[in-house]
């Protein structure tokens, strides 16, 4: 092994030969695990949140592959319509053309081509991840099987009357020209006005005040609406009036949405441009007027002199003729949240137009019972409160977009506007009987991404075939998703999977956290915090980190904010920490459900982790190449308490971590795997290794069992990382495997280390542990006395119990090698001492003489300090012990266990308070 750990120099080589083996395929076994990756964008690349996700996501799977499971990851990408469309746009205006340039046959083509070259990113980055991702079985939504599902349901659905077509009102994206789900509006705050305007009555006795942030959509009001309890407008109920810049009347009506405390208790209503005038429009049976076009300019039925005038233009002439007319009331500074499009960026219209819809409360209810009956579960489980909120008031499902790139809905439309659905035109024709001189168009219309990542738990499982890997993978067992999409994606592949497959796609949902950035910011382009995984993994240097950032955004304007915040966030750029250090920060951090900082210090400790682990394997090398580890069956071994220690707490570990993991709490299971590694075998048990295999007298049956505990549990600890560290382990594994008696072609593959309670050694645990704390009493006043480490010291021991005599004859030799000892000797309990500095375990006294090392000051300081914690421990014992509601609920074991802890610090105050006494006469 080399030196030091080089991640860099293992990573890539080590994922190509798991590929290229074909590693990362089931493998058999009686039981199936299988999950289904998120498809991530085809256009997109690794963010902190992917990286999380996919890093829990591979544990699992490494972890059941280990365990004997035939185990599935399928891997897939999504086709990503709008943003997909939006890079091939984009690439067509450098070359001063567009897609209508093209038409829609040769812009599809050159999607396609796009996709060929430049849309593997993320799937190169998924693997510099680790991810063991059965790539032999790779899926994109729109290849032909994907696409031939798709159809399929929307035919289906169709013909099961649970799709129609309808007029409605959708977030229109006016630069797209598109619909987009309320996923792909972001809604930040901004600075904006409300203007109030007064409506004249009908009856020409006075007018209504209303207040709006859009004053261009009165155009399309309908109504004023007031609660029906408002004594102000109570009487008006059922009147009218004149409606400004139009020549129509409309009606004041009463309706329990309206806040009477909120601005003049009265609200204009648009039923056409906004989301919740339409539902009141509804329940009024109010007009829908429409006052915009696809461009978000003024039209439709709006006014003469507004159309075709710009939306933002429009409400600067509706503002000014407002005011020129005497209506404009006044003006306030108004903080407001602004819908815009997260690709385009701009500001998203309630638009009322002709689209498809899927009527999902039809197919909500299967889902809502699954989840109740147990058919799936939650973890956390709160998130099945959310779940059932959105359900329970489920509004039906706007599936079309405005695009060209996804799959085309397969509808046709005849000259008189019937509707006809099947797979092609000609099916079309055969199925409902048409002449041919009928003429048909299809519609222009693609679906939601959505639609077709609904069906991807069973639809990249060969699905509508019925095929063998449907029956032994499906339903998958756990579905790793972030809770923003729970709704979009978690719920809709519920409700599809149980209508066509009369079975759920998973057992369990795994909500995760956000991953903010250090401070619990959200991360984002234009904060200027987003950190790329991959740039953990490999560094970066500050320079190209600002140029890369700015690079991505998509408003210029933001590139100094950007650049100072980046210098604030990674002053010296940031360095290369490899893979496996950033997959054990995630697995640290990922206690359920929660958000997450992620805190470049803790990624530096784990790379240290690293390091430890590294550095220990080439210990153990060097103690055990070459040499007799007692394997053979007649080699003559004999295990040290150390020994049966380290094997006793590696049981204890491995079962700590199976039910970590059976219960999702990865961040549980990798702190078991860091103390057992760190802090027992790499600070413990490596050196009480030393003086069984540095002295020369030692039995070679005791050094062969030492070498043999060496090399076994660091082969078990290295199966015990695997899921978490993948590349560390494999390059490790490699080496040390023949010498623990292993062979295999790679680590993966092997079976996860599980807890054999015959080989828990209680006694082997309570010793090692009074042998530790001696140890760290002496090296405690080491430190405190400062004391050189190197310097041999004489130690007395005196009182404790019998136990601890025999312990100390029994390990002396690790005493006085791991704690520096020239000498240890017992005491007469009355048998006096010179003055000595003193620690304490339980009732044993560990003496070191102070004669030529102590330093009074100091050594009354830290005895002060020790009788304030005696005495603040003996002062809530006896809180308890005069407590009569204690003394008469607990049981008497316990009293009398308090009674007993109560005079053991007695006894150890009384000492420490006569040592203090000694010191302060020298």
């Amino acid at each position: 092994m080399d030196k030091t750990f080089q991640p860099s120099n293992i990573e890539t080589r080590w994922y190509q030969e798991w590929e290229a083996n074909g590693y990362f395929a089931p493998q058999g076994g009686e039981q199936a695990y299988s999950i289904m990756i998120p498809p991530p964008n085809v256009t997109g690349s690794l963010h902190m949140g992917h990286g999380f996700q996919e890093a829990i996501m591979d544990a699992l799977i490494r972890y059941h592959r280990m365990s004997g499971f035939n185990t599935l990851w399928q891997v897939g990408t999504d086709h990503a319509g709008i943003a997909t469309q939006m890079i091939v746009e984009r690439q067509l205006e450098a070359q001063g053309q567009t897609r209508h340039d093209l038409g829609r046959e040769k812009f599809v083509d050159k999607v396609w081509e796009w996709k060929e070259q430049s849309g593997g990113t993320i799937t190169q980055q998924l693997r510099r991840l680790g991810s063991s991702l059965d790539w032999s079985r790779e899926r994109f939504t729109m290849d032909p099987g994907l696409s031939q599902a798709v159809q399929k349901v929307f035919i289906d659905l169709y013909e099961d009357g649970l799709i129609y077509r309808g007029k409605r009102l959708v977030n229109w994206d006016p630069e797209l020209h598109t619909a987009i789900s309320d996923l792909e509006v972001i809604s930040e705050e901004e600075k904006g006005y409300l203007w109030h305007f007064n409506y004249p009555l009908s009856s020409g006795e006075g007018h209504l005040t209303v207040a709006t942030t859009r004053p261009e959509t009165m155009l399309g009001d309908c109504a004023v609406a007031v609660h029906p309890d408002d004594e102000r407008y109570k009487h008006m109920i059922g009147q009218s009036v004149d409606l400004p810049l139009t020549s129509r009347q409309i009606p004041i009506i009463a309706d329990d949405y309206v806040d009477m405390a909120f601005g003049t208790g009265c609200v204009k209503i648009t039923p056409a441009h906004d989301f919740n005038d339409y539902q009141m429009g509804k329940r009024h049976d109010l007009p829908l007027i429409n006052i915009m076009n696809d461009d978000a300019a003024i039209g439709g039925e709006a006014p003469r002199a507004y159309i075709g005038m710009d939306r933002f233009t429009a409400r600067a002439q509706i503002i000014r003729d407002m005011e020129s007319q005497g209506l404009l009331a006044k003006v306030e500074d108004h903080n407001l949240k602004v819908p815009r499009g997260d690709r385009s960026g701009v500001v998203i219209e309630p638009y009322l137009t002709d689209q498809w819809y899927v009527d999902a409360k039809k197919l909500a209810a299967p889902a809502i019972t699954a989840v109740e009956n147990g058919d799936i579960e939650f973890v956390p489980k709160q998130w099945e409160n959310t779940y059932f909120a959105w359900m329970r008031d489920i509004q039906d499902w706007c599936i079309s977009r405005q695009l060209w790139w996804g799959h085309r809905i397969p509808a046709w439309y005849d000259e008189k506007g019937n509707v006809y659905v099947g797979e092609t035109e000609q099916a079309v024709r055969n199925s409902m009987d048409l002449a041919p001189e009928t003429v048909l168009r299809q519609d222009e219309d693609v679906l939601d991404t959505w639609f077709s990542s609904a069906l991807w738990t069973f639809s990249t499982l060969g699905w509508p075939e019925d095929t063998d890997d449907l029956a032994t993978f499906h339903p998958s067992s756990v579905l790793v998703t972030g809770f923003d999409i729970i709704f979009f994606w978690v719920a809709r592949m519920i409700m599809m999977t149980l209508h066509f497959r009369k079975e759920v796609p998973f057992h369990t949902v795994y909500v995760h956290g956000l991953v903010r950035d250090g401070e619990g910011q959200k991360m984002s382009k234009s904060k200027g915090n987003v950190i790329d995984p991959i740039d953990l993994i490999d560094g970066i240097d500050l320079e190209s980190l600002i140029a890369k950032r700015i690079g991505t955004m998509m408003q210029p304007h933001l590139a100094k904010k950007i650049e100072q915040a980046t210098r604030k966030q990674f002053p010296q750029g940031i360095d290369a920490y490899g893979t496996d250090a950033l997959r054990y920060t995630y697995y640290s951090l990922a206690s359920t459900g929660r958000d997450i900082r992620f805190d470049i210090g803790r990624l530096e400790g784990y790379r240290n982790f690293c390091n430890k682990i590294w550095n220990a394997a080439r210990y153990v090398l060097m103690n055990c190449e070459n040499q007799d580890c007692g394997l053979s069956d007649a080699a003559e071994v004999s295990m040290s308490l150390a020994d049966r220690w380290i094997v006793s707490r590696l049981q204890q570990t491995q079962s700590s971590i199976t039910q970590a993991v059976a219960s999702y709490r990865l961040d549980l299971a990798s702190q078991a795997i860091y103390e057992f590694v760190w802090n027992e075998y790499c600070d413990w048990y490596l050196e009480l290794s030393k003086p069984v295999l540095w002295d020369d007298t030692a039995a070679a049956a005791a050094q062969r069992g030492t070498r043999k505990t060496l090399i076994q549990v660091l082969e078990s600890i290295l199966r015990l990382i695997h899921p978490f560290m993948p590349f560390i382990s494999e390059e490790i594994w490699q080496t040390v495997a023949p010498l623990a008696g292993k062979s295999g072609p790679t680590i993966m593959l092997q079976p996860y280390p599980l807890c054999d309670e015959k080989c828990i050694d209680n006694a082997a645990n309570t010793d090692i542990e009074w042998l530790k704390n001696v140890i760290i009493g002496i090296r405690n006043i080491r430190g405190e006395m400062n004391i050189s480490p190197a310097r041999e010291l004489t130690v007395f021991l005196r009182n404790g119990e019998e136990q601890d005599r025999i312990r100390l004859e029994q390990n002396k030799q690790f005493l006085k090698k791991l704690a520096k000892l020239e000498a240890i000797t017992w005491l007469a309990s009355n048998e006096d001492t010179p003055v000595a500095a003193t620690a304490l375990v339980g009732t044993l006294e560990i003496l070191v003489p102070m004669a030529g090392l102590i330093d009074k000051n100091a050594e009354l300081t830290r005895l002060t300090k020790e009788i304030d914690k005696l005495e603040q421990d003996l002062r809530r014992i006896e809180g308890k012990l005069n407590n009569s509601s204690f003394i008469d609920k607990a049981p008497d074991a316990i009293v009398a266990r308090e009674r007993e802890k109560m005079q053991t610090q007695q006894q150890a105050l009384a000492k420490l308070q006569a040592q203090e006494r000694q010191i302060r006469q020298i």
